[in-house]
């Protein structure tokens, strides 16, 4: 069954860079204008349930992005999910446009703690809290791999960093 994917609301155009599973379970959209964000997609088949509605894993890794972002956003930093608690309150169907936003509302030297929601047509769907593992070590080993390849004007290669044992 073919469907065709209605486009995003203005301002929105599809986020790019997005890991391997985001990118396949996708197409997600990105709203970034005048210090406002936010995260959406189309409702498709492929996140629905038996029922038509969409699936709840689907809810919590795309609200996982969003919060992720929050967090970079907040701190700098890249991170790992620590432990995200999640509320069903509602459910979109296909077609719908479903939008996320998050917030971070505390950063210490090796965690940050967000807070996100899904909504459609104003309606809330679906609340989320989390803790993040701050990787300021990974940053900062990247930030390094850049300075070196900006520096040398060659490509550095990626992967383990040899000033840190190859960690």
């Amino acid at each position: 069954m073919s469907y065709e994917i209605e486009p995003p609301p203005p301002g929105y155009v599809e986020a790019a860079g997005r890991g391997p599973y985001t990118t396949h379970n996708g197409p997600v959209y990105k709203f970034d204008q005048d210090g406002i964000w936010k995260r959406g997609f189309r409702v498709l088949p492929r996140h629905c349930n038996s029922y038509g509605l969409v699936h709840g894993g689907w809810y919590m890794s795309f609200v996982d992005g969003v919060l992720a972002e929050a967090v970079f956003r907040g701190s700098g930093a890249p991170s790992l999910t620590v432990r995200m608690t999640s509320d069903f309150l509602a459910s979109a169907r296909v077609g719908d446009w479903v939008e996320g936003s998050g917030r971070t509302s505390r950063v210490t030297r090796t965690l940050a703690f967000a807070e996100a929601e899904l909504t459609c047509n104003g309606r809330l769907l679906f609340t989320a809290s989390a803790v993040f593992k701050l990787m300021t070590a990974h940053a900062a080993r990247e930030k390094r791999r850049l300075s070196r390849e900006a520096a040398s004007d060659t490509p550095a290669p990626s992967g383990p960093d040899p000033e840190n044992g190859g960690a």
